[in-house]
């Protein structure tokens, strides 16, 4: 049993890989057609571009790995089932879930595995992919950088601090601001609860204004808008807005933690933080998927319908999760079932397609 088991795993795995590296080259090649302009005009050199695409290659593996592992499930198994090499495993006593075991061992181990590159491997990637790309090739504001908890901007003689960037309303949302004298020692502390960009500069919304003198905080004055001139623009904090959607699990719930103790809304960031645990079991699932749909279909059809299959099946997945995912974000569903109803069907046909070919 362990020969027919290490079999069948090389054979898994073997397809696996040449899938993988065929979604992976296909996606790098899109990537550098769609940003070979942007990177011609930006003057960026060879080296600049080949650690760019060498930093996205992580998040491009976590996006592509759950494809590949439905279609090389799909065509492992639809390769030995037209040789007849599954019938005579289940000849030999074999069931179906047996049969299947290892290779969903490889689908757990792959989960697994994926979800330690999304937790180490990708955020420290996209942030310098989005650091090459914005700043050092887009010439944005370097000044801008993003922590897991906190927005901080040095602008000449002032920093800013601020919770949280709205995108939409193009406004900050607990924002502190520093005024320094030419010996860099504070002078004029802001609180504001919002900071709105107008073509004026940015609005400070119920302002707390403290004047320092000598380490010594003056009682402070309250004003209901203040408008406050910075170089920062929206454009560069939109990168704050991507880099929410490549961080790690345990950083992405700190820094919900963290909105919720200031009393921001976190339904957004709660949908996106299931997703990081139910994105990685997906090739758990597609294998539980794979093995059934591939017996049921593989005596009539090749490799190209096993192909195609593979295809609709994961294109079909993914716009459901992320409608679903959209739907958790918006507020409409609940960020648990959001995240996780497109895996619970998945395997729900799953099984289902396994009792048919049980029976």
């Amino acid at each position: 049993m362990k020969i027919v088991d290490h079999y069948l795993r090389s054979c898994h795995l073997r397809l696996i890989s040449l899938c993988l590296g065929a979604f992976v080259a296909i996606f790098l090649v899109i990537d550098f057609l769609e940003k070979i302009g942007k990177f011609s005009r930006g003057g960026a050199t060879l080296a600049q571009m080949g650690t760019f695409f060498a930093c996205r290659l992580p998040e491009v593996l976590v996006q592509v790995i759950p494809l590949a592992v439905l279609m090389g499930t799909i065509l492992s198994i639809g390769a030995l089932s037209r040789q007849s090499e599954i019938t005579a495993m289940r000849s030999g006593g074999m069931s179906l879930l047996r049969i299947g075991r290892p290779l969903l061992m490889v689908g757990a181990a792959i989960s697994i595995g994926t979800f330690a590159m999304e937790e180490f491997l990708v955020p420290p990637a996209s942030g310098k992919a989005s650091y090459l790309e914005e700043v050092a090739i887009g010439k944005k504001n370097p000044n801008t950088f993003f922590r897991q908890d906190n927005i901080w901007y040095r602008d000449r003689q002032a920093i800013l601090q601020a919770r949280h960037f709205e995108p939409a309303t193009r406004s900050l949302r607990g924002v502190t601001l520093w005024r320094l004298g030419d010996d860099l020692q504070p002078q004029t502390r802001l609180d504001a609860d919002r900071a709105l960009f107008t073509d004026r500069g940015w609005e400070f919304q119920k302002v707390s204004e403290r004047q320092v003198a000598g380490g010594t905080a003056i009682a402070p004055r309250s004003l209901d808008t203040m408008t406050v001139p910075l170089s920062l623009k929206t454009d560069d904090l939109k990168v704050v807005g991507k880099y929410s959607e490549n961080m790690g699990y345990f950083a992405l719930r700190r820094y919900c933690a963290k909105l919720e103790q200031g009393g921001y809304e976190t339904t957004a960031y709660r949908a996106l933080l299931q997703s990081k645990l139910s994105l990685p079991c997906t090739s758990l699932v597609m294998v539980f998927l794979g093995i059934p749909f591939a017996l049921k279909s593989s005596r009539s059809s090749g490799i190209a319908v096993g192909v195609g299959l593979s295809l609709g099946i994961g294109f079909s997945y993914y716009i459901l999760s992320a409608i679903l995912i959209s739907f958790g974000q918006a507020g409409t569903l609940p960020p648990l079932l959001a995240a996780w109803a497109a895996n619970v069907l998945c395997a729900g046909a799953g099984v289902w397609l396994a009792m048919t070919v049980e029976r």
